[in-house]
C-alpha cells in the first residue's frame, strides 16, 4: 500500500466506526498561543478534552500536518541522521470524547492493524502503564497477547505519574496512562524492545499510542496532587503516517517509503539542473531535503513567511538548512523551491490547501532562497577557512558563528549542522554572548547606529539636501561591510556607503534620516536609513541590489521625496507645537525628547499633569491658525552667541558648533539643522492623537500633519457616519442621543437584574424541598437556570432564612463558565465555613475561591464538572460536623 492509500484506508475504518471525519487543523495554531506549531492531533480538539468546547459528535478520526522543529518538541538536529524524525509528519488519530474507552480502543487499534493491514500478530507487542492492569488485562485476556509481549512501563523518572506511559496535559487537568503498539523488525536491526536500556534502537518501532484519560489532577485545599476520576473518560490516539507506512512496505527507514522516494528522485533532477553533478541516492542530504520541503510548503501555506523572530524564523532555519545541504551536494543556483510542484502532486488530494497555494508557495520559497544564495558561498568560504586552522578537538569559535549568523544569514543550529557532518562542536556560550552583546548595542544605538563607531578618515559630506533632493556625480569615499572598511560591495551585501556630496538628510535632531536609492550605469543601492558617522560624515545605510560599487565610484543620488516632504511637514509642525504647548501649560515646558518621521511627530515634555481636553484642543487650535497663516519659513546660519541674542530655543539639545542654524517657523525660532516646509501652509493640518505620561514628570504628545492628518479625519468621519446611521439621526446629534441610548440600556440592565433576582427567588423557593437533612442541619447544592451573581447572592439570602441551620451552594452557568455562591447559617460558621465550602467546590470545577464564613464566592472553568462536585457537599458538610 503506498502511503496516501494507508492514510485512506485509516479513515474509512474509523468511518466504519462511526466517527467523523474531521480535516487537518493547520500547522500554525491560530487559536491556542502555548504551542509555536501543531505537534499533535490532539491539539484542535484539545478545549473538547478540557470541557471548553462540545462537537456535535463523540467520536473523530483525523489525518493532522504536524511540526516538530521549535521549542520543547524540535526534532530538526535529528532530521537527515535517523531513520524515522521529521520535521513534518501526519499523525493519524482516533479520538472519542466521553464515549468509548481503552476496550474498544485497543480492539479498534488491532483490528486495523491486524484484519485490515494484516500485520502479523507475532511482530506485534504493547505497552501499558505499570499500574494499570484494566489496560493490561484487555490486551492478555481479549486481545490475547503472551503476557511476554505486554509490557508494563512504571515509575522510571523518580515520581509516580512521570513515566513515559502515563500522559499529561500539564501540571493539572485531564490525564491517564498510555498503552502503546510497536512493530518488532527482528534481530537484524539494532535495538530493545521499549523498557529496556537499548530501547532507542530501531529494531522496536512505536506504530500507535493510546492515551486514555481517565483522571483530573488536581490541587487539594492542602495544596497536594491528587486524582479524581473523570465523569466521562476519553481516548486520544496516534499513529505517524510515515512510521506505519515504513512498516506496510517492509523497508529500512521511513526515508524508504514511497512519499519520500518520490520527493528525493524530484530533488535529484532539480539537483542536477542547479549544478549538481554525481548524487549518492542514499545521501542524507537528501532525506534532508526532501523532509524540509514538506515543512516549509505547508508552512508557508498556512500563512507564515520567513521571518527573523517566532514562527518566521523556524521556517527560515528550515528552509536554509535544506538549501545549505543542496549546495553540500554541488547546487549553485536556486533549486528548493521548485520542489514544491512535486510535493502538491504527492499530497495535494490529502491537502488541498497544498494546491490552492501553490504558486504563492514557491514564489515565498524563491525569494528566500534566492536570498541565501547569494551570501551562502561566502559563508562557506568563511566557515572552511575557519575550520581548516582549527586544533583537533577545538570548538568552533562563537566569533566566527556569530559572524556567520549575523552577516551571511547562517543559523546557529545550520552551522552545527555543518560541524557535526566533520566529528566537530560549536562554541554555542561564545555565540550567546556575542548575540547578547549585539543586542545591547542595538538597544541603545537603534537599528542602524552602528556606523558611530565606523573608522573614517576621507574628505568630509557636503549636504545638499537643504534645497535639493537629487543630485548626479558624487563620488564614492567609503564603503563598510560587516562593520568592516571595504574596496567593493556586491550584489547581496548589506552595506554603508559614504558620498562626497549627498541630498540625505542624516538622522539628527530628532529627524530621522532620508530614504532613496542611489544607481549608475552597472550598480543600484537602495538606501533605508543615512546616519551620521562623524559629525560632518554622512553613512548611506542600505543594500547592494545590482552589480558592484567600488571605492571612487560616482553614483546618482535620489532621495525618496514624498517620504522626506512627510516628514518635513512633521518636523516644522513640531517647532509650532512646542510653542503652542508652553503658552497653554506654562514656560516651563521644555523639551524632553523626539521623533519625527514620515507617520507621526512624537515629542516628551517636562509638565507634571495630564493635559485636558480642553488644553489639546487649545493647542489644535493654536497650532493650525499658524499653519493658515501660511508664513515663510527663514532660515539664518549666524554665530552661536549671535544666534542665541535672537531668543532662538534649542528644540533638539543637540552640540552645535560656532555657526549654527537659526529657524522661524511662524512665530517659532529655535535652534535647528533639519529640513523643513517652505511655507507653514505646507503642513496642511494639525491633528492630536494621543497624551499620556512617560515617566515622572514628563508626558508625551503625538500629532500628525499634512496627508496623515487629512486621512485621520475622513477615517473618524466615515466611523460618525456609521454610528449617525446605526442611530438613525444627523451627526450633530449623535452625543445626545448617545446618552438617550445608554440611559435606556442602564434602565434595561436594572429591569433585568430585577427581573433575575426574582426569577432566581422563585427557583430558589421550588429547591426548598431538595435539601437534605446531614447531622441535624438542611444541606443544599443546586444549579439555578439564567442567574448571574448577584442573583445568586439574593437567592443563597432567601434560602438560609427559609432552611433555619443550614450550608447552600448554589451554581450558575454562562458563556462555558462557572459562578458559584456558598451561603452558612450564623450557627454552624464554627464548623462549616462558606469560603472552605465555595473553594471546595470550586476546584472541582477548574477554578478557587473563598469570601467570609457566612458568605463566599468563586468561579470555575469546567462545567461538566459541575453536578459531581455538587453531588460531593453533602459528604463534604457531614465531614465537617
Amino acid at each position: 500500500m503506498k502511503a496516501a492509500e494507508i492514510r485512506s484506508a485509516f479513515l474509512k475504518f474509523f468511518e466504519s466506526k462511526g466517527h467523523q471525519i474531521v480535516a487537518s487543523s493547520p500547522v500554525v495554531p491560530g487559536d491556542d498561543p502555548t504551542l509555536l506549531f501543531t505537534n499533535a492531533g490532539m491539539n484542535q480538539f484539545k478545549d473538547v478534552f478540557l470541557g471548553f468546547d462540545k462537537r456535535p459528535y463523540t467520536r473523530a478520526a483525523t489525518a493532522q500536518k504536524c511540526i516538530r522543529a521549535g521549542g520543547k518538541h524540535n526534532d530538526l538536529e535529528n532530521v537527515g541522521y535517523t531513520a524515522r524524525h521529521h520535521t513534518f509528519f501526519e499523525m493519524l488519530g482516533n479520538f472519542s470524547f466521553g464515549d468509548y474507552f481503552k476496550e474498544d480502543a485497543i480492539k479498534y487499534a488491532w483490528e486495523l492493524l491486524t484484519e485490515v493491514f494484516k500485520l502479523p500478530k507475532e511482530k506485534l507487542l504493547a505497552t501499558v502503564y505499570a499500574e494499570d492492569d484494566e489496560a493490561y488485562n484487555i490486551w492478555t485476556q481479549q486481545i490475547g497477547l503472551p503476557p511476554e509481549r505486554v509490557i508494563r512501563i512504571g515509575d522510571n523518572k523518580g515520581a509516580r505519574y512521570a513515566s513515559d506511559n502515563f500522559w499529561m496535559m500539564g501540571d493539572t487537568g485531564p490525564c491517564g496512562p498510555c498503552s502503546e503498539i510497536f512493530y518488532d523488525f527482528g534481530p537484524s536491526v539494532a535495538g530493545g524492545p521499549p523498557g529496556s536500556p537499548d530501547e532507542d534502537g530501531d529494531r522496536y518501532t512505536e506504530v500507535w499510542n493510546n492515551v486514555f484519560m481517565q483522571f483530573n489532577r488536581r490541587v487539594d485545599e492542602n495544596g497536594n496532587y491528587v486524582m479524581d476520576l473523570l465523569p466521562k473518560p476519553s481516548v486520544d490516539t496516534g499513529m505517524g503516517l510515515e512510521r506505519l507506512t515504513r512498516v506496510l512496505q517492509n523497508v529500512q527507514t521511513n526515508y524508504d517509503i514511497d512519499l519520500f522516494i518520490t520527493l528525493m528522485a524530484s530533488a535529484q533532477t532539480v539537483l542536477k539542473q542547479a549544478g549538481a553533478l554525481e548524487i549518492d541516492p542514499a545521501s542524507p542530504s537528501l532525506k534532508v531535503i526532501a523532509d524540509h520541503i514538506r515543512a516549509c510548503a505547508f508552512t508557508v501555506a498556512d500563512g507564515v513567511i520567513p521571518s527573523n523572530e517566532g514562527r518566521g524564523y523556524v521556517l527560515r532555519r528550515i528552509a536554509r538548512r535544506a538549501i545549505r545541504h543542496g549546495y553540500k551536494l554541488g547546487a549553485r543556483a536556486p533549486f528548493f523551491h521548485k520542489l514544491v510542484d512535486a510535493l502538491a502532486t504527492e499530497m495535494g488530494s490529502a491537502y488541498p490547501e497544498l494546491k490552492q497555494q501553490q504558486a504563492r508557495v514557491t514564489e515565498v520559497l524563491k525569494i528566500e532562497e534566492e536570498r541565501f544564495f547569494q551570501t551562502i558561498a561566502n559563508g562557506m568560504e568563511i566557515l572552511d577557512t575557519a575550520l581548516a586552522s582549527l586544533p583537533a578537538g577545538t570548538p568552533l569559535g562563537g566569533d566566527i558563528a556569530f559572524k556567520l549568523h549575523d552577516t551571511y544569514g547562517f543559523p546557529l543550529d545550520l552551522t552545527a549542522d555543518v560541524l557535526r557532518e566533520r566529528g566537530l562542536t560549536v562554541d554555542e556560550a561564545g555565540f550567546n554572548a556575542a548575540m547578547k552583546e549585539q543586542r545591547e548595542r542595538a538597544r541603545e544605538k537603534g537599528k542602524f547606529k552602528l556606523a558611530q563607531g565606523l573608522e573614517y578618515s576621507g574628505t568630509p559630506t557636503t549636504f545638499h539636501g537643504y534645497d535639493k533632493l537629487f543630485i548626479e556625480g558624487a563620488k564614492v569615499t567609503g564603503i563598510y561591510v560587516d562593520g568592516s572598511r571595504v574596496d567593493v560591495a556586491r550584489s547581496g551585501d548589506d552595506a554603508v556607503i559614504v558620498l562626497d556630496n549627498t541630498p540625505f538628510y542624516a538622522e539628527s535632531g530628532g529627524q530621522v534620516g532620508d530614504a532613496g536609492a542611489m544607481q549608475n550605469g552597472t550598480a543600484r543601492f537602495v538606501v533605508e536609513d543615512t546616519q551620521k558617522i562623524q559629525a560632518d560624515v554622512f553613512g548611506h545605510h542600505g543594500r547592494v541590489v545590482e552589480g558592484e560599487i567600488k571605492l571612487g565610484d560616482t553614483l546618482n543620488a535620489r532621495v525618496d521625496g514624498n517620504r522626506r516632504t512627510a516628514t518635513q511637514r512633521h518636523h516644522s509642525v513640531t517647532h509650532i507645537m512646542h510653542k503652542a504647548l508652553r503658552e497653554v501649560l506654562g514656560e516651563h515646558v521644555q523639551q524632553k525628547g523626539s521623533l519625527v518621521d514620515a507617520e507621526k511627530t512624537r515629542f516628551d515634555f517636562a509638565h507634571n499633569a495630564p493635559m485636558t481636553d480642553e488644553q489639546i484642543r487649545k493647542v489644535e487650535q493654536i497650532v493650525n491658525r499658524e499653519i493658515l497663516a501660511n508664513a515663510a519659513t527663514q532660515a539664518r546660519v549666524m554665530g552661536i552667541e549671535d544666534a542665541q541674542k535672537t531668543g532662538a530655543m534649542m528644540l533638539f539639545g543637540e552640540k552645535y558648533g560656532d555657526s549654527v542654524r537659526v529657524l522661524d517657523i511662524g512665530s517659532s525660532r529655535e535652534l535647528c539643522g533639519g529640513t523643513h516646509v517652505a511655507r507653514t501652509g505646507d503642513i496642511g493640518l494639525f491633528k492630536i492623537v494621543a497624551e499620556g505620561g512617560v515617566a515622572a514628570g514628563v508626558r508625551r504628545v503625538e500629532a500628525v500633519a499634512g496627508e496623515v492628518a487629512l486621512n485621520l479625519v475622513l477615517e473618524r468621519d466615515s466611523q460618525l457616519e456609521q454610528v449617525s446611521g446605526a442611530l438613525k439621526v444627523p451627526a450633530a446629534e449623535v452625543g445626545s442621543k448617545l446618552a438617550q441610548v445608554l440611559d435606556g440600556v442602564r434602565a434595561l440592565e436594572k429591569e433585568l437584574a430585577a427581573l433575575k433576582g426574582k426569577l432566581a427567588s422563585n427557583q430558589g423557593d421550588a429547591l426548598v424541598g431538595q435539601a437534605v437533612e446531614v447531622g441535624g442541619i438542611k444541606v443544599l447544592a443546586a444549579t439555578l437556570e439564567g442567574a448571574d451573581v448577584p442573583a445568586l447572592r439574593e437567592a443563597v439570602d432567601k434560602l438560609r432564612d427559609k432552611l433555619g441551620s443550614a450550608a447552600v451552594v448554589l451554581a450558575a452557568v454562562a458563556d462555558g463558565k462557572v459562578s458559584l455562591i456558598a451561603g452558612v447559617t450564623a450557627d454552624l460558621t464554627g464548623k462549616v465555613k462558606a469560603g472552605e465550602l465555595v473553594n471546595f467546590v470550586a476546584q472541582q470545577v477548574g477554578g478557587k475561591g473563598g469570601g467570609r464564613p457566612d458568605m463566599a464566592q468563586a468561579g470555575g472553568t469546567n462545567p461538566a464538572a459541575l453536578p459531581a462536585a455538587l453531588a460531593a457537599v453533602k459528604d463534604w458538610v457531614a465531614g465537617k460536623l
